[in-house]
């Protein structure tokens, strides 16, 4: 796949990377976005991923209420300093974020935050609809496969496309956020609320 001029612009504003190394992590990657932006963080390369060991402490904690108070959102962002969590361009990602949570549903911050119970549990409901439908026993691995990244791709905040944006996913914008603003920059948890449903919180905070 050709590396275009437009996609190390987009690599290097979303990790602080230079040119030269933003082409070979896409070169490297595929051209697949955010195997290039893990590829620099692998390499030490990416703005964000050195700016993640600094602590995150100030920040705004987002109150959101949707549908005539059917829906609530909580959503607590952390940056490094009161500065940047008092600016306008902050507060209105975390706003961004809370509207998401109320659209989407997330159920986890990040990969990490998710039990590997629960994937057991996904991939053995995944397993029973393909024997049910008869899908050959060679081709069962894929299908849980496929079955477990659609559920991690909905369940994992960062993982989601941006309801505004589908070109962009959350982590990409939590990254730009990063790189613009020169902080460490944490979703560090979440609160969801509807009327007559379970809640949804992440409350897993972030090193």
């Amino acid at each position: 796949m050709a590396v275009t001029t437009e996609d190390i612009k987009i690599l290097r504003e979303a990790t602080g990377a230079g040119i030269l190394d933003c082409r070979s992590a896409l070169q490297e990657s595929g051209g697949d976005f955010d195997k290039a932006v893990d590829y620099l963080r692998e390499k030490g390369l990416a703005a964000a991923s050195k700016r993640a060991e600094r602590e995150a402490s100030e920040g705004v904690v987002e109150l959101y209420s949707h549908g005539d108070g059917r829906v609530g959102v909580m959503v607590e962002l952390n940056c490094e300093t009161d500065f940047v969590g008092r600016s306008q361009e902050f507060r209105g990602f975390a706003h961004e974020l809370a509207l998401q949570i109320a659209a989407t549903s997330p159920q986890f911050v990040r990969d990490e935050d998710v039990p590997a119970a629960v994937l057991e549990h996904e991939k053995k409901i995944a397993e029973g609809r393909a024997r049910e439908e008869g899908k050959p026993d060679n081709i069962i691995p894929k299908i849980v496969e496929g079955s477990l990244k659609k559920f991690m791709d909905e369940a994992v905040l960062l993982r989601q496309p941006y309801i505004r944006d589908e070109s962009v996913t959350i982590e990409q914008m939590l990254n730009q956020q990063i790189t613009s603003t020169g902080e460490n920059i944490v979703i560090r948890r979440f609160t969801r609320y509807a009327l007559g449903e379970a809640s949804t919180a992440e409350e897993n905070p972030a090193e």
